[in-house]
């Protein structure tokens, strides 16, 4: 039967559709790694939801929609979204969003870590709105040396109390400044964004990142080897920097991510799932499945 002539019948009625056996589907998600992206920033040019004055705004969105439509089409399960930086401390349009799709996304806010305030603004965000967790940014330059100052204790502390992670955007000058916080705060889970885009090739770095292995509620985001390496896909370099983390934290402690749409520029999207997907041939099927989905579903429990 041809084609034209099974869509007669079946519009007639004459030819039962044709519905996934279901059995063969729960057996090919079995077979299938469950995906969920530790990293993905979404926004929308909406007068709902102003940009700060303070930041370029964007000139093509990000939406949750698109970003529903990306993880639909490449297999990716669920998503953790962290607050994008267009916004500021304004947290609204991810509220939004996260108020709207429960079941696909889990959320991490940005407080104002200069703001006495912030651990009672984390406290709202995350028992009002549902945030679970926040995410701070201290960069290298003197005008992010408020990690080192006293507003950071309350902080931290706070998030142990609300048993929310903490989330670190930081670079490579940073990371021996994090250790007191962690040591302080030993239940405290502690993510540290893109391997805090340390080189491979700067071996302090490196070795402060290996460092904070030794904390074992600290977990590592993977996320980033195109930024770091100097050599093409598949990033032989930054993949040799990965396998050190991965035997110094163990699979339990790493996480993958795409940072989308960040990383649009140098890698699209299915690219980066592939490059996580099939490119860590130094371990084991099962636990590149945990870098894949089980270490995020842990730290950000989607119930699945």
């Amino acid at each position: 039967m041809d084609r034209r002539n099974f869509m007669s019948l079946a519009a007639a009625g004459a030819v039962a559709p044709l519905l996934p056996d279901p059995l063969f589907s729960r057996a090919a998600e079995a077979a299938a790694p469950l995906i969920i992206d530790s990293h993905v920033h979404v926004w929308k040019r909406d007068p709902a939801f102003p940009f700060s004055p303070a930041r370029k705004p964007p000139t093509e969105d990000n939406s949750a929609e698109m970003m529903l439509d990306l993880m639909r089409d490449n297999g990716v399960a669920r998503t953790v979204l962290i607050q994008m930086i267009h916004y500021m401390w304004d947290n609204s349009y991810l509220a939004d969003v996260l108020k709207r799709y429960p079941q696909q996304f889990l959320g991490v806010c940005r407080v104002n870590p200069e703001d006495p305030a912030a651990p009672d603004t984390l406290s709202k965000l995350t028992e009002e709105q549902g945030f679970r967790g926040v995410r701070i940014s201290p960069y290298t330059a003197p005008e992010y040396d408020w990690i080192k100052g006293p507003l950071m204790p309350p902080l931290w502390k706070r998030c142990a109390e609300l048993k929310v992670p903490m989330t670190v955007l930081t670079e490579a000058p940073r990371l021996p400044q994090l250790f007191p916080l962690i040591e302080a705060n030993p239940d405290l889970t502690v993510v540290i964004d893109h391997m805090a885009d340390v080189e491979p090739t700067n071996e302090k770095g490196v070795a402060d990142l290996l460092a904070l292995a030794r904390y074992p509620k600290v977990f590592m985001k993977i996320s980033h080897p195109w930024k770091v390496s100097k050599q093409p896909y598949p990033y032989a370099d930054a993949m040799d920097q990965i396998k050190k983390l991965y035997d110094a934290f163990g699979p339990k402690r790493l996480m993958w991510g795409t940072d989308w749409p960040i990383s649009k520029p140098q890698i699209d999207y299915p690219k980066i799932i592939a490059l996580y997907r099939d490119h860590l041939d130094f371990m084991p099927d099962e636990d590149r499945r945990q870098i894949l989905g089980k270490t995020v579903q842990e730290v950000w429990n989607f119930g699945l």
